[in-house]
């Protein structure tokens, strides 16, 4: 079982654009070891989160294929 989300950004049914900037400001607002949950749609979204975060900011705690969409959740990595 994985750890409960600390935040959660919902993707399905927004404008994307608007979105990731919601994602970034979630993203820079969460302590560290903190889990964000991304709720998406579509794969080409997951591929713009991943290009919007920096690899080396989170841990990929579960990417889930779901009926409904994708469930994505991040860990928060200790400041460098």
């Amino acid at each position: 079982m994985y750890p409960e989300a600390d935040y959660t950004v919902d993707f399905r049914g927004a404008i994307a654009s608007i979105t990731l900037l919601e994602l970034t400001d979630t993203f820079r607002e969460m302590e560290s070891d903190q889990i964000l949950e991304i709720l998406v749609l579509d794969p080409e979204t997951i591929s713009d989160i991943f290009k919007v975060l920096p690899a080396s900011s989170y841990e990929l705690v579960e990417m889930e294929d779901e009926a409904h969409g994708y469930r994505i959740r991040l860990k928060k990595l200790k400041d460098n």
